[in-house]
């Protein structure tokens, strides 16, 4: 006869009831105030672990509901010596629906760091899985201060001069705004003019801005100064105060991205509330919002992810945690003064604002790659780059920026960022609008001079170009203010009509490109540009636009709308989608 297994009365009941009281409160069950004791330390593995044995040896004896069992196990499994029985764990605890809300708090204080990682890597996960930021103190907006004191303690060792430049300015800016905050005297033409006793939440948050996008280059190299002097709680008081502008929280998410690239301060990371925030954003309907904390999370994940994802090189799909195995990469690198994400979204409509609210959001993306090429070829990944972006907001000021824009540099930048990302390392379609497509050619040109970068050549399966001027164009011979909205700069000597760094650009690529057998598919605009009230331009003439090899289709749309398909059905995209397909066929047809 089998022994009766204990039951405690309402136990569920029981629980649930006494969850929310206090640490050390007196409850009427002696198991549950040893878990409240050993929950609060919050993401430890070590007493995480020591939770889950106290409660499997404690109530190995109790006729529990089987949900609650359940969850038990799988918590315990999570952190399993076996990593297949790890994932497993975690990929179940987040497709179960039926938890109870304090089971969901249980399991939230459980978790360690690696865990919740996983969590938030789930599509739609329960966002009650994640231990919710602490409630900030009414320390009132003190956060302009910080990030200005912030700054003023990290290194101006081992950044360039831009970034040193930005500093300054950020500084500057932020003690102008201090001193007018403290009842100081704003002079304009000589007179002085008193300013109220605070400033209003628009130059606030523009002093704010200067000083993330100055913090966004100091992450990249002083990641353990910004840490230890308590930058990432800061961050998340910005972040937490600021959550009515999107573009604050992208460049905070996109500092704890960098951050992350350093496995060293990943506890730190975990600790300070950033995964409960990065696993929001993921669900964020905004494109780049989602993306900024997608390549957060996955320089988080050291369990699934083996690349690490650098500042720019952004993963539209898969951006989370997927079964589906990846057979193929497809990269997307925008024109200059494009974007990872403006470049490529769906071709702007020409509709009243009436009609515009009428129709259904759903059917229009601010991304193609990702919802459409994503839902068509699930089993690649698709990257998108960013390159001289981050700085545009100073870009003009900036005495070094000249030098920073030859296609040499930029080459030799995102090749080191791309290896990271493992590009190379499985069959690669490059897609380039304007520009960006010379820097593919010069990217190409310098893998096969750099033994390590081999794979990445041989693995190169094919190329689309979108008005990519592989001749130079006419813009570069138009007065300096109208050439400078396109091709500032350097780019105006590198892109003059049959300017001789470009044409020994082009033999050479032609030549490898014709040894390597690239797949090619050229498309060129046949439709004059907007470029200012009373100037239209055909940017890039087809002559210009025709690489020489491969496949040349003219299409009826001006340079910016080249790569931005009107709908899914329209035949630029088709074609494009095509020609991926067909590129990659006997990689990915099985």
């Amino acid at each position: 006869m089998r022994n009766k297994r204990k039951r405690l009365p309402g136990q569920s009941a029981l629980l649930l009831q006494e969850r929310n009281k206090p640490v050390g409160a007196a409850t009427t069950n002696g198991h549950y105030s040893a878990y409240c004791t050993i929950s609060c330390n919050i993401h430890s593995s070590f007493w995480s672990k020591r939770f889950l044995l106290y409660i499997l040896e404690h109530f190995s004896h109790v006729d529990a509901d089987p949900h609650e069992v359940a969850l038990w196990v799988l918590l315990k499994r999570t952190m399993s010596a076996d990593k297949a029985i790890r994932l497993q764990a975690v990929q179940e605890l987040a497709e179960h629906h039926h938890w109870q809300d304090y089971q969901y708090q249980t399991a939230a204080q459980a978790i360690d760091q690696r865990t919740a990682v996983g969590l938030a890597r789930i599509p739609q996960v329960d966002l009650r899985f994640f231990l919710r930021s602490p409630a900030l103190p009414a320390l009132g907006d003190v956060t302009e201060d910080g990030l200005r004191q912030l700054l003023a303690s990290l290194p101006q060792s081992e950044v360039d001069k831009c970034v040193q430049y930005f500093t300054s300015l950020a500084l500057r800016e932020s003690t102008q705004s201090l001193a007018a905050q403290r009842g100081g005297l704003w002079c304009f033409g000589g007179n002085g003019l008193p300013y109220a006793q605070s400033l209003t939440s628009v130059p606030s948050e523009k002093v704010e801005s200067f000083c993330l996008q100055a913090l966004v280059q100091h992450s990249k190299s002083h990641c353990d100064h910004i840490v230890a002097n308590g930058g990432l709680q800061l961050l998340q008081r910005v972040y937490q105060l600021r959550r009515d502008s999107l573009k604050i929280q992208r460049n905070i998410v996109r500092i704890i991205g960098n951050l992350a690239l350093n496995e060293g301060v990943h506890q730190a990371i975990s600790q300070s509330g950033w995964i409960s925030a990065l696993a929001e954003m993921t669900q964020s309907p905004h494109v780049m919002q989602a993306s900024h904390a997608a390549r957060a999370l996955a320089n988080l994940d050291r369990e699934t992810v083996k690349e690490k994802y650098q500042d720019g090189v952004y993963i539209l799909h898969p951006q989370t945690r997927s079964n589906q195995p990846i057979k193929a990469d497809v990269l997307f690198i925008h024109g200059i003064l494009g974007a990872a994400f403006k470049t490529w979204r769906q071709k702007d409509r020409d509709v009243s604002e009436e009609e515009k609210e009428a129709e259904s959001r759903e059917d229009y993306t601010e991304c193609w790659p990702k919802s459409w090429l994503a839902a068509d070829c699930p089993n690649l990944r698709v990257l998108s780059v960013e390159y001289d972006s981050h700085l545009s907001d100073w870009m003009a000021k900036c005495p070094a920026e000249n030098q920073r824009k030859s296609l040499a540099y930029r080459s030799r930048e995102l090749l080191k960022k791309l290896k990271l990302a493992g590009v190379g390392e499985r069959p690669v379609v490059w897609v380039a609008h304007s520009m960006g497509g010379l820097l593919v050619k010069k990217m190409l040109l310098d893998a096969s001079e750099d033994p390590e970068m081999h794979g990445l050549l041989n693995n190169t399966k094919g190329i689309m170009f979108y008005s990519v001027p592989h001749r130079g164009t006419f813009m570069a011979e138009y007065s300096v203010s109208v050439r400078y909205l396109l091709f500032p700069s350097v780019e105006v000597r590198e892109l003059c009509k049959d300017s001789p760094a470009l044409r020994d650009l082009n033999e050479n690529f032609l030549n490898m490109a014709k040894e390597k057998e690239f797949k090619v598919l050229s498309f060129a605009e046949t439709l004059p540009t907007n470029i200012g009230p009373m100037i239209k331009i055909l940017v890039v003439p087809t002559q210009s636009a025709n690489l020489g090899i491969g496949e040349l289709i003219e299409v009826d749309v001006d340079h910016l709308n080249i790569c931005k398909p009107e709908k899914k059905d329209s035949f630029l995209y088709k074609r494009s989608l095509q020609f991926i397909l067909e590129a990659l066929q006997s990689y990915i047809s099985h």
